[in-house]
């Protein structure tokens, strides 16, 4: 029995529960001992909560046996990432600070769940600081891929995506600045979707550098299925969640279930002029473009305007402040060596700073002399200069779409499958084809689509150091799941989920589609 129930995605739970085929508890208990059983093995969990799920459970049984259900969705239950917060309990990031400091009130989306008659089951796992694309910190572990333990399962939302895919948890909330829900959907191969900044509430969403807003991040859900994120989208509301949160726009969460795929114009790629994808990569994206083609939509190569300078001053904006908020969050507590790396660029001071990106140059080191010289301290005016030209940037990439005739765009959210751990300090790069989408804020989602086959895990071209570790990281790659992600205009959720219905509904009979075999 407690097999059936782990396999059941979010939308077949609401649908059980509603003709009272299983009850809350049943489905709870269920989860609850899976996640304990992870623990040992997978490690998702910053914190399982047994006794509190298990009463929240119960209540939504007892207003179901009374016909008074709070929601269509009462008795859910989910996970939330460890940096949401839940009334009574920390928000630690996996920083020493943050810890023995319970939160005083649900974050507004927590809020939305809660007031629905969700249960929560716990609080997943984060990288330090949610700063990497990887789940370690030094209080609450490592997690680990469910399809190889050698590997990571992504960041920072990778523990709420290990316990999605391990069958832990039938979905729930992350955040994403840069790729943190994209990147471990891909990486767990599950789906995971970044909205437009401010559609769902981010009050209460915990974060490494608040009062940053150069490129905020945004709370969105992960699940299994398409069709789940778009029932967790229902649940979150955006219009009851304004009345609680002023920046969220009283705009209904558009059906993508009304949006037709036939006849939409759909730009592709697969480079971006950071770091050549993997084999696998590729073919993922090609394999998304020919069912749509298929589907009757019309796809059409698109080439991203000014790829490198968007990444370099999404990275610029968000380290100027020169790492200070970082240190002053860290404090004397421990810290995660994976941040070291991000750390030493933010504080070098500027002339070693110009002294080591001239010798890169010398060496004919592709890439990171440019990442340095942007990366670190920035005077106010030279901060506003900045948003200046990330917003001419913005307004490029609005013109480019619009001139190429394009509703939406399907690329790679990671130029690699899932990383070995600790791979990621040197490694930030990789994620540029994520960190697009959360710079120019359009909503964008992953879904899975194959995995790494033999004969794909060797790169021929091998040109400077992140050429290295990108074949370093396919080498052993073989079986890991590859997703593709999906981006459409600001607002445009409902189109993006259609997207990537369309896709799912043509890959998931594949040989080879990500899917654990045993629960």
């Amino acid at each position: 029995m407690d097999r059936d129930i782990l396999t059941l995605g979010v939308s077949r739970i609401v649908e059980t529960l509603a003709r009272g085929e299983l009850t809350s508890v049943e489905v709870t208990g269920a989860f609850l001992k899976r996640l304990e059983s992870l623990q040992k093995t997978v490690v998702p969990m910053a914190a399982i909560w047994q006794e509190k799920a298990l009463r929240m459970a119960t209540a939504s049984d007892q207003r179901r046996a009374r016909k008074r259900p709070l929601s269509p969705f009462d008795g859910l239950p989910v996970t939330l990432k460890e940096n949401m917060d839940v009334e009574g309990h920390d928000s630690s990031l996996g920083v020493e600070a943050h810890m023995r400091k319970p939160a005083k009130r649900d974050a507004v989306a927590v809020q939305m769940l809660r007031e629905a008659g969700c249960v929560f089951l716990g609080k997943s796992n984060v990288s330090q600081l949610l700063l990497f694309h990887e789940s370690v910190n030094p209080f609450f572990g490592r997690t680990v891929n469910p399809y190889d333990p050698a590997r990571t399962p992504g960041g920072s939302s990778g523990g709420e995506a290990a316990a999605i895919a391990a069958f832990g948890s039938p979905g729930g909330l992350g955040t994403d600045v840069g790729g943190s829900i994209r990147v471990p959907a891909h990486f767990c191969g599950i789906a995971g979707l970044k909205p437009t900044v401010d559609r769902l509430s981010c009050l209460g969403a915990g974060t490494a550098l608040p009062g940053q807003e150069f490129v905020r991040g945004q709370v969105g859900p992960l699940a299994r299925t398409v069709d789940d994120l778009t029932t967790l989208m229902r649940i979150l509301d955006p219009v009851r969640a304004s009345q609680h949160d002023p920046r969220v726009p009283p705009l209904p969460f558009g059906n993508p279930e009304r949006v037709g795929v036939s006849g939409m114009r759909i730009g592709y790629f697969w480079e971006d002029e950071i770091l050549e994808p993997s084999t696998a990569v590729v073919r993922a994206v090609q394999r998304a473009v020919n069912v749509l083609q298929d589907a009757g939509a019309v796809l059409v190569p698109f080439r991203p305007p000014v790829a490198r300078e968007l990444i370099f001053t999404y990275l610029a904006g968000l380290s100027s402040d020169g790492g200070a908020t970082v240190e002053e969050q860290l404090g004397k507590g421990p810290a995660d060596r994976n941040l070291s790396v991000l750390r030493a660029m933010a504080r070098l001071p500027s002339p070693l700073k110009r002294l080591a990106a001239a010798g890169m140059d010398y060496l004919k080191e592709p890439l990171l002399p440019e990442m340095l010289r942007n990366m670190g301290s920035k005077t106010v005016a030279e901060y506003w200069k900045l948003t200046v030209r990330a917003r001419a940037i913005q307004a490029d990439a609005h013109r480019a779409w619009r001139e190429a005739g394009i509703q939406a765009v399907v690329c790679p959210p990671h130029a690699t499958p899932a990383l070995p751990h600790d791979a990621s300090r040197d490694f930030t790069l990789a994620a540029a084809f994520s960190m697009r989408y959360s710079f120019l804020n359009y909503p964008a989602g992953v879904v899975p689509v194959t995995r790494v086959r033999p004969g794909e895990t060797e790169r021929h071209k091998c040109e400077g150091r992140l050429a290295k570790r990108a074949a370093a990281v396919d080498r052993g790659s073989e079986g890991l799941p590859v997703g593709v992600q999906v981006a459409a205009w600001p607002w445009r959720e409902d189109l993006v989920l259609a997207v990537m219905k369309a896709v799912e509904s043509r890959v998931k009979d594949d040989e080879g589609f990500p899917r654990l075999e045993t629960v």
